[in-house]
Formats: structure tokens, C-alpha cells, sequence
């Protein structure tokens, strides 16, 4: 039989990311790409023991069916919680629990795009969301990203021209790709900007807790008086990515369109991992694990920043970051980056060709991304030390 797509998804390519994971878990290959958290970052004893309390005091409840919206006493303790350590929600904002933050993406996504409206977003990006933003159909428009988040002029100039901007995505703390966290002073820029054309702003900060140097910066949607931010939060990174809980705090006018459209995917997020998560924050040190996290991630860190010292200068460098899960690395003019990623791959080297994250994957990429979770301390120290000789023997 002859399939015929629908136009929708017939241009869609797999996440290159997930095409490369299928090799990084190959014998042998050194995974510097998968983005996955640390294996001692999971709490596994305490969902255990939740897990097992749960199944014998109130089975049904995490057995059957839920709200749409989501757990209310999840959501009731992450709207205080929230409001109360981050300052994000106002009396007019609500929440919506979803399966991962990238199903805040599609909903918002779904809510609020026609076929060629645009999307503003940073260049370079999360490929997820903007393989999300491809499938709706949408323009993609990419600002240029600066050592402190993305050029202001070029975004202005965006907001100005470009027709039917929808909103604007950014990810402000420790940007996947490239582990940039965008200042306050541009956050602002960013909000007032975005209120005087009327675009709405998704800000998606599945990183923000893993923050293991310098200072928090206050977030966009704490800013927001007028109930134009849609901020996406997650358990992924913090708790565990495979029980798919995030959350959507915004404008309760849009969250209740996005209700709707969620209930035509899965009806709802599962009852089982919401409640875990629930049961997780109030009755264990959720501090004490976040603590935890980043002195993990703190030490794996350093020890890629010490082997990239070692191994990487002077041809290869690479942007500052204060936390989360990735380096953006940035090899010498002339270099072919796809070359380079290929020629690493068969030493057994595995990371992401810095292309997969542009808007326009044609555009010219000398960069790269190394993740510094998933590898053990020797895996870093040894997928480093061949990046380097590749990129000296080319």
C-alpha cells in the first residue's frame, strides 16, 4: 500500500538527538550527547517507599482515572510553592499539569497557532520544542544568541517585521543548547518588548534548580502583570524524566483552551507519577535534593571543564555556564563541524552537531553540544581528551 501524509507531518524528520541516542547506546560509544539526569540524581529509595505506601493505603487513586487538569493537591502545592520561592502566578494564572514540559509546547503551540504564523525563538534552540513548532506548521524566526542571552536589537527588529508572531520561546536559565542564562536586565527588555507588540512569551526552565555557580535570576514571569508569559516547569530534570510530569503556570483564559486540547491527547498525565511527585515535595527534604543535584552536577562539571583546559585549547572553545546539563563548544574557522562530529563518532565519541538546533539547519554551525550528566567521570575525561585529537588531526 501506498501511504499518503498528511502535509502536516510529511516534511517532519526525526529528532536528530533521538537518531543519535539510538548510537551513543551502542558497546562501547562514550554518550557526551543524551541530555538524561545523572544515575545518582534519582531519588529512587523515596519513590520507592512513596510508591509502596501508595499501592497499599489508596491503590484506586492513583489507579484510576483523573481531572484533566491534574492532581489538585499537586497543583494547589506548586502554585504556593511557586508563587512563594520564585514569585511566579498572580491571581489571575492558573496551572495545568502535563506529561513532560514539551507537552506545554504542543498545547500552547496547538492553542494559540494557525498554519504560518510565526514563532520567535533563540537560535540556537531545544530541537524538541522546535520540532513541536514544525509540525503546527509555523515560521520559525531565530534570534541570535549573546554570551547573556539573545540580541535585543535583532529580536526588536523581529517583533517589528515579522507577521503574526504568536509568541516567543526561550529557555533563560542554562539554554539548551548552549548553557547560557540570559540577564535580568534582558529578561526585562524581553517582557517590555513583548507587551508592546502583544506577543505572548513562553518560557520554558526545565534547568532552573540546577543552578551550581553564581547568583538565581529572578525569572521572566515574575515579572508579568499583564498575563502575556506562559512559564513551563518539569520534574524531568529534578525528580525523574520518566514519569513525564511537568506543568504549565499561566493566563488561566489560555490554560483552559490548552484543558481541551489535552484532554483530546491523553485525557490526562499519569495519575501514579503525580502523585509520587506530590507525596515527594511535602513529605521528604525537597531542598536537601535539590542541594544534592547540584553538588553533583557541580562536581561533574568540573571535571569537564578540566579536560576540556587540557584537551580543547586552543582550537576548540566554548560558552560560560553556571548550571544545568550541557557545554556548547565551538571549533576553529574553516572546520567541518558535521566532519568533526562524524570522524569523533568513529572513536567511539558521540555528541550532537550543533545544526540540529537551528531553525534553519542549512545555516552555516561550527558548534557543538557535550552533555556532562549522563557520562561517568572516566567516559568525560576520555571523549574530551579524542575530541581534541580529532579536532587537532583535522
Amino acid at each position: 500500500m501506498e501511504y499518503q501524509f498528511s502535509d502536516r507531518v510529511k516534511a517532519l524528520k526525526p529528532s536528530a538527538i533521538r537518531e543519535i541516542l539510538k548510537n551513543s547506546s551502542a558497546p562501547g560509544i562514550i554518550p557526551l550527547s543524551a541530555g538524561n539526569p545523572a544515575p545518582d540524581a534519582f531519588p529512587y529509595e523515596a519513590i520507592r517507599k512513596v510508591s509502596a505506601q501508595l499501592l497499599e493505603d489508596t491503590p484506586i487513586e492513583a489507579l484510576q482515572y483523573g481531572v484533566t487538569e491534574g492532581y489538585a493537591p499537586l497543583r494547589e502545592h506548586l502554585l504556593g510553592y511557586m508563587k512563594k520561592k520564585h514569585q511566579v502566578g498572580t491571581e489571575n494564572d492558573d496551572i495545568l499539569i502535563t506529561s513532560g514540559a514539551q507537552q506545554v509546547m504542543d498545547l500552547l503551540t496547538k492553542t494559540l497557532l494557525n498554519e504560518g504564523d510565526t514563532v520567535l525563538c533563540e537560535a540556537p534552540s531545544f530541537i524538541g520544542s522546535l520540532n513541536t513548532f514544525r509540525s503546527y506548521r509555523a515560521k520559525l524566526v531565530g534570534i541570535p544568541m549573546e554570551e547573556d542571552g539573545m540580541d535585543m536589537a535583532c529580536l526588536e527588529k523581529a517583533l517589528e517585521t515579522e507577521k503574526n508572531v504568536k509568541y516567543l520561546y526561550t529557555i533563560p536559565n542554562f539554554q539548551n543548547p548552549s548553557g547560557i542564562t540570559m540577564s535580568f536586565e534582558k529578561r526585562k527588555k524581553v517582557y517590555e518588548l513583548c507587551q508592546k507588540h502583544g506577543v505572548m512569551i513562553l518560557e520554558d526552565n526545565p534547568y532552573g534548580d540546577l543552578r551550581f555557580a553564581g547568583e538565581d535570576v529572578p525569572s521572566i514571569k515574575s515579572l508579568d502583570t499583564e498575563g502575556i508569559v506562559m512559564y513551563a516547569g518539569s520534574f524531568s530534570k529534578v525528580v525523574s524524566p520518566g514519569m513525564r510530569v511537568g506543568y504549565a503556570i499561566g493566563p488561566r483564559a489560555v490554560l483552559q483552551k490548552m484543558v481541551v486540547c489535552k484532554q483530546g491527547e491523553d485525557v490526562h498525565s499519569n495519575m501514579w507519577a503525580q502523585i509520587v511527585c506530590h507525596r515527594f515535595m511535602t513529605g521528604f527534604d525537597y531542598e536537601a535534593h535539590l542541594q544534592n543535584l547540584r553538588d553533583i552536577y557541580s562536581r561533574k562539571s568540573a571535571v569537564l571543564l578540566s579536560a576540556m583546559e587540557e584537551h580543547f585549547r586552543p582550537l576548540i572553545t566554548w560558552s560560560h555556564f553556571e548550571g544545568g546539563l550541557f557545554a556548547w563548544c565551538t571549533l576553529p574557522e574553516g572546520t567541518d563541524m558535521l566532519g568533526f562530529v562524524k570522524r569523533a563518532m568513529e572513536r567511539k565519541a558521540c555528541v550532537v552537531p550543533g545544526t540540529a538546533f537551528l531553525t534553519d539547519e542549512t545555516e552555516p554551525c561550527r558548534s557543538f553540544r557535550i552533555n556532562f550528566s549522563t557520562p561517568t567521570d572516566e567516559q568525560l575525561r576520555e571523549g574530551v581528551k579524542i575530541l581534541g585529537e580529532t579536532a587537532k588531526a583535522m
